[in-house]
């Protein structure tokens, strides 16, 4: 009795986790196709000034950061240990500039830093307006019922 009660929240967990993480996964892909899509041509470099606004990680190999709250920049790395997991971030720079192949990421003590391989500047408004377009509500008025006879 207590084993197929154990079976039972083991099964239901299971499938409860596996609903879960599909839309996040799908989720997750958007951001990084919204992100990507916005993101202008490779540079070798970019001026940081020590902090960073926010960041967020998509995937192993890209995360974004922002320098200001309008000025964002992708990052292409050969693939970071729990970057997706990690509460916090740094990045190492010389003479207040970020560059590829030289600059890395830190995502903790324990973690090798992610050298970066690549930098794109991100348009905060394309990105802003893609998103928004994105979450239009398409409202439709409910058809009459008729009124039940009593």
């Amino acid at each position: 009795m207590v084993l197929q009660r154990v079976i039972g929240c083991l099964t239901l967990a299971a499938a409860l986790v596996g609903c879960a993480s599909w839309p996040s996964a799908e989720r997750e892909a958007q951001r990084r196709a919204d992100y990507e899509a916005a993101a202008g041509p490779s540079q070798r470099s970019f001026r940081f000034f020590g902090n960073l606004w926010s960041w967020e990680p998509l995937g192993k190999d890209l995360l974004v950061v922002y320098t200001r709250p309008n000025e964002a920049w992708l990052l292409t790395t050969g693939g970071c240990i729990n970057l997706e997991y990690t509460n916090a971030i740094g990045l190492t720079s010389n003479l207040h500039e970020v560059s590829v192949g030289f600059d890395k990421v830190l995502t903790g003590r324990r973690d090798f830093p992610c050298t970066i391989t690549g930098i794109r500047p991100v348009n905060v408004k394309q990105l802003k307006a893609s998103q928004a377009e994105r979450r239009t509500i398409e409202e439709k008025p409910r058809e009459a019922t008729p009124a039940a006879d009593g």
